[in-house]
């Protein structure tokens, strides 16, 4: 199964499938390798060849710590791949599914450690552009960290750009704007839906999207038609977590803020994420139920739905991760019009619940409302039939001494 991967690498398995292409695990000069190996309709086009060489030393520059590096970038007949860096560990999108939310003091620790890595590639003048846990890996091998958190790296550098080609222009006319969403609905800033380039702030916004989900075990727009999470993304304020410290929150609301400019650096939200460490120390994760996606108000069964089909999809780098799922990675849409952006603002954003609850405004709460509006009108008609033939009785009485208790109703004999 092995095959050659240019002149100087060979990759031996399979270890993961993406939208963008094949990652394995190879073997280069200097040992161990993954690579990425992009899909052969990407290979063929040639204007994506060209930004994939001229991103090459940008690419190669980025050496942190906290970032999976870029040791080489492959041209070679079909073949265009990214040679990185092999990381003895899992991606925070596998842990995210096996524990379902995590302490906050762990994953303040994972995203202060992605927020270093951002804040390398920004002063380098590389903006990531798909922030997500599949794209940050764990390395295994490394100390632990505060909360016993391992080392996070981020990985994927370049590749929403390299994939993100714009419209070429006609001959004789200006060069239209790009009318395309390439990246991750549940984490894309809203600038982006609305059509604006991507900077720096856009892979800010992300990132506290993914605070957001390790804190609660969803993201804050998620959920049902893509275009309806972009919808929430630019109509709707996000939801308060209950149990979280205040700084921490104000935080995440400065960082999801609507407007870029109103969003921190890299390196300060980095430093403040840190300075919040031993005010969450020994927290438990948050007890808070997911709330019910789009797809489920359509429901009108008041029976509990079964265990939801999980939609996240895994890119991994590292030897034994399973395969991604059906969910893109890259996700390519037109930008909204205004007025289709205009109608989500009501009612559309996930609110979380408390456990065993349900969501206000969902099938299932909506349901529970009805079911309890019908008792308490039985409840009512009941009452007003045993008034009105109390009525009836005292009319024909004509006084209001209530009858013997011994007095029997006679019944006449059948003919």
């Amino acid at each position: 199964m092995a095959r050659k991967i240019g002149s100087r690498y060979t990759a031996h398995q399979i270890l993961g499938r993406g939208s963008a292409g094949t990652v394995w695990l190879g073997e280069g000069p200097d040992g161990p390798v993954a690579v990425k190996l992009l899909r052969e309709d990407l290979a063929s086009d040639q204007e994506l060849v060209g930004r994939f060489v001229q991103e090459r030393s940008a690419l190669l520059g980025l050496d942190h710590p906290h970032v999976v590096s870029v040791r080489d970038l492959v041209v070679d007949g079909n073949d265009l791949a990214l040679v990185m860096d092999l990381v003895r560990g899992t991606d925070l999108r596998t842990r995210l599914d096996r524990e379902r939310r995590l302490a906050p003091e762990a994953a303040v620790a994972i995203v202060a450690d992605v927020a270093d890595a951002l804040a390398a590639a920004h002063a380098a003048g590389v903006v990531h552009r798909d922030v997500k846990p599949e794209n940050v890996l764990l390395d295994m091998q490394g100390p632990l960290g505060p909360g016993g958190s391992h080392p996070a790296l981020l990985t994927d550098f370049g590749v929403a750009k390299l994939i993100d080609s714009p419209r070429r222009a006609s001959a004789g006319r200006s060069a239209a704007p790009t009318t395309r969403i390439i990246g991750t609905p549940d984490y894309l800033a809203p600038e982006i839906v609305e059509g604006l380039p991507p900077r720096a702030a856009v892979d800010i916004y992300a990132l506290a999207t993914v605070l957001y989900e390790l804190l609660a075990g969803f993201t804050p727009f998620g959920g049902g038609h893509p275009g309806a999470v972009l919808r929430r993304h630019v109509t709707e304020t996000v939801v308060p977590l209950p149990g979280i410290p205040d700084e921490l929150w104000q935080l995440m609301v400065q960082c999801l803020a609507k407007a870029p400019a109103s969003r921190l650096r890299a390196s300060e939200l980095s430093a403040r994420l840190r300075d919040l460490l031993p005010l969450l120390a020994g927290m438990p994760p948050l007890d808070v139920d997911e709330p019910d996606d789009a797809e489920s108000e359509q429901e009108t069964t008041e029976e509990p739905a079964a265990e939801p089909v999980r939609r996240r999809g895994v890119v991994p780098l590292v030897p034994g991760s399973a395969t991604d799922s059906n969910r893109d990675t890259h996700t390519s849409m037109r930008v909204p019009g205004p007025d289709e952006l205009a109608g989500g603002a009501l009612g559309t954003a996930r609110v979380p619940r408390p456990a065993g609850g349900h969501r206000p405004g969902s099938a299932r709460h909506r349901a529970e409302a009805a079911r309890k509006r019908r008792l308490v009108m039985s409840a009512s008609a009941v009452a007003l039939a045993a008034a009105v033939g109390l009525g009836a009785w005292l009319v024909a009485s004509g006084d209001d001494t209530p009858p013997p208790q011994d007095s029997k109703q006679s019944v006449p004999a059948r003919p």
